[in-house]
Protein backbone atom coordinates (compact mmCIF):
# COMPACT_ATOMS: atom_id res chain seq x y z
CA UNK A 1 0.00 0.00 0.00
CA UNK A 2 2.51 2.65 0.87
CA UNK A 3 4.32 1.61 -2.27
CA UNK A 4 1.21 2.29 -4.11
CA UNK A 5 0.89 5.22 -2.47
CA UNK A 6 4.83 6.77 -3.19
CA UNK A 7 4.46 5.65 -6.85
CA UNK A 8 1.14 7.48 -6.98
CA UNK A 9 2.88 10.54 -5.01
CA UNK A 10 5.84 10.87 -7.51
CA UNK A 11 3.74 12.29 -10.78
CA UNK A 12 1.53 14.09 -8.46
CA UNK A 13 4.68 16.07 -7.38
CA UNK A 14 5.97 16.18 -10.97
CA UNK A 15 2.95 17.35 -12.10
CA UNK A 16 2.43 19.96 -9.32
CA UNK A 17 6.66 21.11 -9.98
CA UNK A 18 5.92 21.57 -13.54
CA UNK A 19 3.04 23.58 -13.06
CA UNK A 20 4.78 25.97 -10.67
CA UNK A 21 8.13 26.12 -13.05
CA UNK A 22 5.01 27.07 -15.42
CA UNK A 23 3.90 29.84 -13.48
CA UNK A 24 7.78 31.06 -12.60
CA UNK A 25 8.28 31.29 -16.05
CA UNK A 26 4.91 33.17 -16.98
CA UNK A 27 5.97 35.11 -14.53
CA UNK A 28 9.18 35.90 -16.14
CA UNK A 29 8.34 36.82 -19.42
CA UNK A 30 4.91 38.96 -18.41
CA UNK A 31 7.65 41.43 -17.99
CA UNK A 32 8.38 41.96 -21.60
CA UNK A 33 6.43 45.28 -22.55
CA UNK A 34 4.96 46.27 -25.98
CA UNK A 35 7.21 49.37 -26.00
CA UNK A 36 10.68 48.31 -25.28
CA UNK A 37 11.90 44.96 -22.84
CA UNK A 38 15.35 45.07 -21.12
CA UNK A 39 17.30 42.00 -21.32
CA UNK A 40 19.96 41.82 -18.83
CA UNK A 41 20.95 43.96 -15.95
CA UNK A 42 22.68 47.21 -15.50
CA UNK A 43 25.14 48.79 -13.95
CA UNK A 44 28.32 50.95 -14.27
CA UNK A 45 30.45 49.93 -16.92
CA UNK A 46 27.62 48.81 -19.36
CA UNK A 47 27.11 50.67 -22.64
CA UNK A 48 24.34 49.62 -25.86
CA UNK A 49 21.13 50.36 -26.89
CA UNK A 50 19.81 49.32 -23.92
CA UNK A 51 21.15 51.63 -21.48
CA UNK A 52 20.44 54.38 -23.75
CA UNK A 53 16.38 53.34 -23.51
CA UNK A 54 17.33 53.40 -19.85
CA UNK A 55 18.93 56.97 -19.74
CA UNK A 56 15.78 58.39 -21.89
CA UNK A 57 13.43 57.56 -19.43
CA UNK A 58 15.62 58.47 -16.29
CA UNK A 59 16.50 62.12 -17.86
CA UNK A 60 14.13 63.20 -15.65
CA UNK A 61 16.11 62.37 -12.56
CA UNK A 62 19.65 64.51 -13.38
CA UNK A 63 19.88 66.45 -9.70
CA UNK A 64 19.26 69.93 -9.64
CA UNK A 65 20.74 72.13 -12.39
CA UNK A 66 21.95 68.98 -14.20
CA UNK A 67 21.41 67.59 -17.56
CA UNK A 68 21.90 63.45 -18.04
CA UNK A 69 23.61 62.54 -21.24
CA UNK A 70 21.58 60.23 -23.37
CA UNK A 71 24.50 57.93 -24.72
CA UNK A 72 24.60 55.04 -24.25
CA UNK A 73 27.27 54.52 -21.17
CA UNK A 74 26.53 53.73 -17.89
CA UNK A 75 28.61 56.43 -15.41
CA UNK A 76 28.50 57.46 -12.51
CA UNK A 77 25.62 59.86 -13.72
CA UNK A 78 23.75 57.52 -14.80
CA UNK A 79 23.71 55.56 -11.73
CA UNK A 80 22.76 58.66 -9.60
CA UNK A 81 19.52 58.93 -11.63
CA UNK A 82 18.39 56.06 -11.58
CA UNK A 83 19.44 55.86 -7.71
CA UNK A 84 17.17 59.12 -7.02
CA UNK A 85 13.94 57.36 -9.87
CA UNK A 86 14.19 54.19 -7.06
CA UNK A 87 13.96 56.16 -4.52
CA UNK A 88 11.45 58.29 -6.12
CA UNK A 89 9.08 55.65 -6.31
CA UNK A 90 9.98 53.10 -2.93
CA UNK A 91 12.31 50.67 -4.31
CA UNK A 92 15.76 49.83 -3.12
CA UNK A 93 18.19 53.07 -4.54
CA UNK A 94 21.09 50.66 -5.18
CA UNK A 95 21.47 52.43 -8.63
CA UNK A 96 21.61 49.01 -10.27
CA UNK A 97 19.14 48.43 -12.67
CA UNK A 98 16.87 45.10 -12.67
CA UNK A 99 13.41 43.50 -12.73
CA UNK A 100 12.29 45.69 -9.58
CA UNK A 101 13.44 49.14 -11.60
CA UNK A 102 12.15 47.34 -14.91
CA UNK A 103 9.19 46.37 -13.83
CA UNK A 104 8.05 50.19 -12.19
CA UNK A 105 9.52 51.52 -15.67
CA UNK A 106 7.17 48.93 -17.90
CA UNK A 107 3.82 50.20 -16.09
CA UNK A 108 5.18 54.22 -16.40
CA UNK A 109 5.20 53.96 -20.12
CA UNK A 110 2.24 53.22 -23.05
CA UNK A 111 3.08 50.93 -25.86
CA UNK A 112 4.59 53.74 -27.78
CA UNK A 113 7.17 54.69 -25.25
CA UNK A 114 5.64 57.72 -23.91
CA UNK A 115 5.58 57.81 -20.53
CA UNK A 116 2.03 57.53 -19.58
CA UNK A 117 0.94 60.83 -18.52
CA UNK A 118 1.92 62.47 -21.73
CA UNK A 119 1.44 61.75 -25.53
CA UNK A 120 3.01 62.57 -28.94
CA UNK A 121 -0.31 64.95 -29.70
CA UNK A 122 -0.11 66.34 -26.48
CA UNK A 123 3.36 67.41 -27.19
CA UNK A 124 2.67 68.00 -30.87
CA UNK A 125 -0.54 69.56 -31.87
CA UNK A 126 1.02 71.41 -35.32
CA UNK A 127 1.52 68.72 -37.35
CA UNK A 128 0.92 64.90 -38.00
CA UNK A 129 4.18 64.43 -39.13
CA UNK A 130 7.00 66.33 -36.92
CA UNK A 131 8.29 67.96 -39.73
CA UNK A 132 9.04 71.57 -40.97
CA UNK A 133 10.92 72.86 -37.73
CA UNK A 134 14.68 73.48 -37.58
CA UNK A 135 15.58 69.76 -37.23
CA UNK A 136 14.63 66.40 -38.78
CA UNK A 137 11.02 65.21 -38.01
CA UNK A 138 12.49 61.84 -36.41
CA UNK A 139 14.64 64.32 -34.24
CA UNK A 140 12.21 66.38 -33.22
CA UNK A 141 9.95 63.64 -32.00
CA UNK A 142 13.14 62.12 -30.21
CA UNK A 143 13.64 65.25 -28.16
CA UNK A 144 10.08 65.43 -27.66
CA UNK A 145 9.99 61.99 -25.96
CA UNK A 146 13.14 62.91 -23.73
CA UNK A 147 10.53 66.05 -22.57
CA UNK A 148 8.22 63.97 -21.80
CA UNK A 149 9.90 61.74 -19.98
CA UNK A 150 11.19 64.97 -17.68
CA UNK A 151 7.87 66.19 -17.34
CA UNK A 152 6.64 62.43 -15.83
CA UNK A 153 9.45 62.59 -13.14
CA UNK A 154 8.18 66.35 -12.94
CA UNK A 155 4.88 65.21 -12.70
CA UNK A 156 5.71 62.52 -9.86
CA UNK A 157 7.61 65.08 -7.77
CA UNK A 158 4.55 67.25 -7.50
CA UNK A 159 2.28 64.63 -5.82
CA UNK A 160 1.17 62.97 -9.45
CA UNK A 161 -1.03 66.13 -10.24
CA UNK A 162 -1.59 66.92 -13.56
CA UNK A 163 0.78 69.20 -15.67
CA UNK A 164 -0.78 71.36 -18.61
CA UNK A 165 1.18 71.67 -21.94
CA UNK A 166 0.08 74.34 -23.74
CA UNK A 167 2.49 73.75 -26.79
CA UNK A 168 5.32 71.70 -27.57
CA UNK A 169 6.73 71.20 -31.25
CA UNK A 170 6.55 73.51 -33.47
CA UNK A 171 6.85 73.93 -37.43
CA UNK A 172 8.21 77.13 -38.60
CA UNK A 173 5.01 77.87 -39.85
CA UNK A 174 3.38 77.27 -37.06
CA UNK A 175 5.76 78.89 -35.10
CA UNK A 176 5.46 82.39 -37.56
CA UNK A 177 1.63 82.27 -36.47
CA UNK A 178 2.17 82.07 -32.88
CA UNK A 179 5.01 85.00 -33.11
CA UNK A 180 7.13 82.62 -31.51
CA UNK A 181 10.89 83.71 -31.93
CA UNK A 182 13.02 83.31 -34.55
CA UNK A 183 15.35 80.40 -32.80
CA UNK A 184 12.48 79.28 -30.34
CA UNK A 185 13.12 76.06 -29.15
CA UNK A 186 9.85 74.38 -30.19
CA UNK A 187 11.36 74.27 -33.19
CA UNK A 188 13.50 71.59 -31.94
CA UNK A 189 10.72 69.85 -30.65
CA UNK A 190 12.07 69.98 -26.88
CA UNK A 191 10.36 72.05 -25.04
CA UNK A 192 7.11 72.96 -23.82
CA UNK A 193 5.11 75.72 -22.38
CA UNK A 194 3.43 74.78 -19.27
CA UNK A 195 -0.05 76.08 -17.95
CA UNK A 196 -1.38 76.58 -14.44
CA UNK A 197 -3.70 74.41 -13.44
CA UNK A 198 -3.09 72.15 -9.94
CA UNK A 199 0.19 74.08 -9.56
CA UNK A 200 1.21 77.72 -10.16
CA UNK A 201 3.63 78.66 -12.46
CA UNK A 202 6.15 79.45 -10.06
CA UNK A 203 5.67 76.25 -8.95
CA UNK A 204 6.43 74.59 -12.53
CA UNK A 205 8.91 76.87 -12.84
CA UNK A 206 11.00 76.07 -9.29
CA UNK A 207 10.36 72.15 -9.87
CA UNK A 208 11.83 72.53 -13.19
CA UNK A 209 15.09 72.93 -12.10
CA UNK A 210 15.47 69.47 -10.69
CA UNK A 211 14.47 67.89 -14.30
CA UNK A 212 17.13 68.17 -16.71
CA UNK A 213 15.69 71.55 -18.40
CA UNK A 214 18.63 73.88 -19.45
CA UNK A 215 15.77 76.25 -20.42
CA UNK A 216 13.36 77.47 -18.21
CA UNK A 217 11.51 80.55 -18.63
CA UNK A 218 8.53 82.05 -16.10
CA UNK A 219 6.56 84.67 -15.06
CA UNK A 220 8.35 87.96 -14.91
CA UNK A 221 10.31 87.09 -17.58
CA UNK A 222 9.14 89.15 -20.99
CA UNK A 223 6.00 87.20 -22.40
CA UNK A 224 5.89 84.41 -20.41
CA UNK A 225 3.67 85.75 -17.44
CA UNK A 226 0.68 83.54 -18.78
CA UNK A 227 3.08 80.37 -19.10
CA UNK A 228 6.03 78.54 -17.89
CA UNK A 229 8.19 77.20 -20.75
CA UNK A 230 10.96 74.50 -20.25
CA UNK A 231 13.52 73.27 -22.99
CA UNK A 232 17.15 71.82 -23.77
CA UNK A 233 18.81 74.44 -25.39
CA UNK A 234 22.66 74.03 -25.13
CA UNK A 235 23.60 75.96 -22.29
CA UNK A 236 21.71 77.02 -18.76
CA UNK A 237 19.52 80.11 -18.94
CA UNK A 238 16.71 80.39 -16.47
CA UNK A 239 14.63 83.38 -15.82
CA UNK A 240 11.24 83.51 -13.93
CA UNK A 241 11.76 86.96 -11.80
CA UNK A 242 8.54 86.69 -10.04
CA UNK A 243 9.00 83.27 -8.58
CA UNK A 244 12.37 84.20 -7.35
CA UNK A 245 14.85 82.76 -10.27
Amino acid sequence: MFRRAARLLVPLVMIMTAAVAGTVATAGTAHADGCYTWTRTLSQGASGADVTQLQIRLSGYPGYGAVLAVDGSFGPATAAALKRFQSAYGLAADGVAGPATYSKLYALQDDDCTPVHFSYSELNDCNSTWAGGAVSAATAKANALRTMWKLEAMRHALGDRPITVTSGFRSHACNDAVGGAGGSRHLYGDAADLGAGPHSLCTLAKQARYHGFRGILGPGYPGHNDHTHVDHRSSQFWSAPSCGI
